[in-house]
């Protein structure tokens, strides 16, 4: 990791003045200039405009509209920490928020041309990872680091990025693993697989398939059905021909439509045993089904940081934690990152968001980490969502999940589960 010090500023200091005694006709010296102009180039000028300015692109509307106060809180408590402890190069950090949306319509494109307007370095979202690769190509080639704190779809792991994607939420290659091994481990043998059709959608429910089937479980049916649907009765029937004695739902807010459904045709949360995925698993307190006995699955960390948590519950907007300690951490890290690079641009951030995370001196707050930096040391950053390293693609490495059990119509943790991608480069 190059970082500049304060040395290697009087080095380049210490050149030009041998380059002027050059001019004075000492020829014996070119090899000095030589050495003079290598250093420059090896010293490129800051491209960033001197204020870390990041853009929050998180859902205020839509199907995950429910995710979207925990994860602005995050982030504004994140802010809120970077400047009292001083900033970023000497600058307080900068917020600004936009509204991703889920998708239905297409309003993200249009957010994130204002986000990029107002010089922002760091876009923190989507929340959906649909939504994200709608517009991962616009932020990216603008040169800003694409972070998002909830996407889990497997494709980011190997998409032409610029080397400017990266997320605090683990890959669904971990997750739909430890679905699969929950319902096995539960005894359940003939599972049907309900998803939505988009690329966040089919990746866990064909991973989760996968891992099933290795376990020696049979799909009795998979059925990928159109996210905005008005109605779900094919689906349903279908599911009901196959007479599984369990149903994993990969779903978001459409989730309110299908539960209705599954109860008048006999497969209801007091019929068969039902998953929920982190897509879905919300407060229904407002709804008039019953979900006691459903369970799911959603990232998070194996001890949750109670001081932490009840800071982001004094939003009084937030009414469930998810992807509130991962969006704090995503900017976190960012600001870390700009520290270590030396300038605030995306490309400079970008380049060593991974370098922060990973291998070097632990440390688990921005002012504690960011001292390390400024006295010339590796970090390794220990976030409040648990672990951070990446992988090189900027991929979490590891994952620690919540199993989650509802009683009525909200949920609490019941047990922990922590895996490693399969591939960790």
């Amino acid at each position: 990791m190059i970082r500049r010090t304060p040395v290697r500023r009087l080095a380049v200091a210490f050149a030009a003045t041998a380059l002027v005694l050059t001019a004075c006709g000492d020829d014996g010296d070119d090899d000095n200039a030589g050495e003079q102009e290598q250093e420059q180039e090896q010293e490129p000028a800051p491209k960033g405009d001197g204020t870390l300015t990041f853009g929050s692109l998180l859902p205020q509307t839509g199907d995950l509209a429910f995710l979207g106060p925990p994860e602005f809180a995050g982030v504004d408590l994140a802010i809120e920490d970077i400047n009292a402890a001083g900033g970023v190069l000497g600058k307080d950090v900068v917020g600004i928020k936009a509204d991703s949306g889920d998708g239905t319509p297409d309003i993200a494109g249009a957010e994130v041309d204002k986000l990029l307007n107002a010089n922002t370095d760091v876009v923190i979202g989507a929340a959906a990872s649909g939504v994200s690769v709608s517009v991962i190509d616009k932020i990216t080639g603008a040169g800003v680091v694409h972070f998002s704190p909830a996407n889990t779809a497997a494709g980011f792991d190997t998409y032409d990025d610029n080397g400017l994607y990266f997320r605090t939420s683990p890959s669904d290659v971990l997750q739909g693993e430890i679905l699969a091994n929950l319902v096995v481990e539960d005894g359940h043998e003939n599972v049907a697989i309900l998803g939505r059709q988009d690329f966040y959608g089919e990746g866990l429910s064909e991973r989760t398939q996968e891992v099933l089937e290795e376990k020696g479980a049979t799909v009795s049916d998979f059925i990928l059905y159109a996210a905005d649907a008005q109605n779900f009765t094919a689906e349903v029937n279908q599911v009901a021909a196959s007479k599984p004695d369990a149903i994993v739902m990969v779903s978001f807010n459409e989730t309110t439509k299908i539960i209705p459904q599954l109860i008048a045709k006999g497969l209801g949360p007091q019929d068969v045993q039902i998953y929920f995925v982190d897509g879905n698993l919300a407060d229904y307190s407002a709804e008039n089904f019953d979900l006691t006995g459903v369970k799911g699955t959603a990232p998070g960390a194996a001890e949750p940081d109670a001081e932490f948590e009840a800071r982001l519950r004094e939003d009084k907007t937030v009414k469930d934690l998810t992807y509130g300690a991962e969006s704090y951490d995503a900017v976190i890290i960012s600001a870390l990152a700009a520290i270590a690079a030396g300038d605030d641009s995306g490309e400079a951030v970008g380049s060593e968001i991974v370098n922060v995370t990973r291998e070097g001196t632990q440390c688990s707050s921005f002012e504690e980490c960011a001292g390390l930096l400024e006295d010339g040391e590796d970090i390794d950053y220990q976030g409040k969502s648990g672990p951070t390293d990446m992988t090189d693609s900027g991929s979490l490495a590891a994952g620690t999940y919540g199993i989650n059990l509802y009683d009525g119509n909200n949920y609490e943790r019941v047990d922990t589960v922590s895996g490693v991608l399969p591939q960790t480069s």
